[in-house]
């Protein structure tokens, strides 16, 4: 395991992007959010992406520095092409387009069409949250067929996040922020480069045992090698048997077909969709009840006595608030295997020895 301090893990994939024509700005904004998603737990979402980005990047599945483009205005609504940017770069500015939207009107609905991968969805319910505003979230991923619905062993649903998140006054948002499955597909590629091993069964193959080796979703691998959720002959798993199936399936028609980037399919341009609805409480609350009303419930959850073996019960954003605090002093882990592939695409981007250097220094 390598422990790399918050700065220095940012200056160096921002370095990594710099090489790779994003300008300054955009290379330490994608830095910037995939270190966020590591200080709060969500290594699959974090630096552990910046190879398949690269990787993206030289096939054209993505591109650098767009500026995106609203082809629908309304005083609420408005729908947002990302041109298959970096999701760093478009979602912010359809997060910003709704919130401006959401503050005129006090409800507003944004769809984003062809962005790039968009990453930790929660990071977009904060920007919200941080305005003041109740935000939901609807994503899917067109191309990236990963996940079996419920009963069945062939891919046919994306990864299909969803995501809530309620503002509170002067405290940390609620934030609820989950794939569809059991697991996202990038903790898979943590548990396949040396990280945290699957859960018993979250994986089924094609004769529908199940499994939690990475292999039945990548197939052979190597190290240091790419890993092509093509390659193998088995899927993820909906989470919550048909529950968690019927709402990845809904994210898939809200996020994707609707917005136009489209349903989950094969053979085609990875992008991710998503569906999002700004709700300013204090248009609803004129008589300032919701706030109090939300520190008390959640005051009322944490005190369940908890069940043998659990220390307490925790509601939303509480695992997150504690390993953010725990890494941003300490440092972010990462796998030995997920360091050397970011130093690799590092080198093949032209990093220099000297910038790596300083990375673990």
């Amino acid at each position: 395991m390598v422990i790399i301090q918050v700065n220095n893990l940012i200056d160096f994939v921002a370095e990594v992007f710099s090489h790779a024509e994003s300008s300054p700005e955009e290379a330490r904004r994608i830095a910037t959010y995939l270190t966020t998603a590591n200080l709060t737990g969500h290594d699959s979402h974090g630096v552990i992406r910046v190879p398949v980005y690269i990787r993206w990047k030289k096939t054209g599945n993505v591109v650098p520095n767009q500026t995106p483009e609203i082809i629908v205005d309304t005083p609420s609504l408005a729908v947002v092409d990302g041109k298959f940017g970096y999701g760093q770069t478009v979602t912010p500015f359809a997060v910003r387009t709704g919130i401006e939207k959401c503050k005129k009107a006090g409800l507003s609905a944004i769809a984003l069409r062809n962005a790039g991968h968009i990453g930790r969805v929660g990071d977009w319910a904060e920007m919200a949250a941080a305005e003041g505003l109740v935000s939901v979230h609807f994503v899917n991923a067109a191309g990236s067929l990963l996940v079996a619905p419920f009963g069945g062993v062939q891919k046919r649903l994306s990864t299909a996040p969803y995501c809530v998140g309620i503002p509170r006054q002067e405290q940390d948002p609620i934030v609820l922020d989950f794939a569809t499955s059991i697991v996202a597909e990038g903790k898979v590629l943590v548990a396949s480069r040396g990280g945290k091993k699957l859960p018993p069964g979250a994986l089924v193959d094609a004769d529908g045992t199940l499994s939690e080796e990475p292999s039945v979703l990548y197939g052979p691998y190597t190290p240091d090698g790419p890993r092509d959720h093509t390659k193998g002959t088995g899927a993820i798993r909906a989470f919550g048997e048909h529950k968690g199936s019927g709402l990845a399936f809904i994210c898939e028609l809200l996020g994707g077909a609707l917005t136009g980037t489209g349903a989950t399919s094969g053979g085609r341009q990875f992008a991710n969709g998503m569906l999002s609805f700004y709700v300013d409480p204090k248009v609803i609350d004129t008589s300032n009840f919701f706030d109090d009303e939300v520190s008390r419930y959640t005051d009322f959850i944490r005190q369940t006595k908890p069940i043998a073996g659990v220390e307490s019960v925790l509601v939303p954003g509480d695992p997150e608030r504690k390993t953010r605090a725990e890494r941003t002093k300490n440092g972010v882990p990462l796998p030995d295997d997920t360091w050397a592939a970011i130093v690799n695409t590092a080198r093949e981007v032209g990093v220099s020895e000297a910038a790596i250097q300083r990375a673990t220094s």
